[in-house]
């Protein structure tokens, strides 16, 4: 059986169908993406993280959720991360400002599904934006966060946390996160608190 040929869309005709569409999807190399649903660990996490942030609320930096594109010029990826935030002079595409171009952070919480490639080939997407300083990895099965932070010389520097009373410190917004805060009400599954 003969296989249909992909139809190739530019990013202009993504940026047209998105803003219009009902569901999310990402864009990269001529191609859309439906994004999946989140389980219920993932949006504690997600909402969990971004009360921590909202006490950036009134200085120069914007904290904003999946809503908020993030388009990697050098790769040609548009993306929804769970977080990201933007400082002082934010980009943003066009007037419509639902595009963000110089993100200093970026926070996504990993899943079976996404893992592979948020630590992979999204990263390596993520780490050609030259505004951004950090990039949070946050697992949902168990208590685990990474902060990836650029270092001199574009070096990434990496520092883990995994106990409920670590901290951890995002020098691109200035703010703090403590490990309990973030995994408020999250179930980590049984197997994976007792290999800990």
């Amino acid at each position: 059986m003969p296989t249909l040929p992909k139809t190739f869309i530019t990013p202009e005709e993504y940026l047209e169908i998105e803003r219009k569409a009902e569901f999310r999807s990402e864009y990269y190399r001529g191609e859309m993406f439906a994004m999946a649903g989140g389980t219920e660990a993932h949006t504690l996490l997600v909402m969990n993280t971004s009360t921590v942030l909202v006490r950036l609320r009134g200085g120069p930096c914007r904290v904003y959720s999946h809503d908020m594109r993030v388009q990697v010029s050098a790769t040609g990826l548009y993306t929804y991360p769970d977080l990201v935030a933007g400082c002082a002079e934010r980009k943003f595409l066009d007037e419509r400002r639902d595009t963000l171009l110089n993100p200093v952070l970026i926070i996504e919480v990993l899943s079976n599904s996404t893992e592979a490639y948020d630590r992979g080939q999204k990263f390596a997407q993520y780490r050609t934006l030259e505004s951004l300083q950090e990039y949070v990895l946050i697992a949902q099965d168990r208590v685990e966060v990474e902060v990836y932070r650029r270092q001199a010389g574009g070096q990434w520097l990496l520092i883990t946390a995994n106990r409920p009373e670590d901290s951890i410190t995002l020098e691109s917004v200035s703010c703090s996160l403590v490990l309990s805060d973030i995994y408020a009400d999250v179930e980590i599954p049984a197997e994976s608190r007792a290999g800990a």
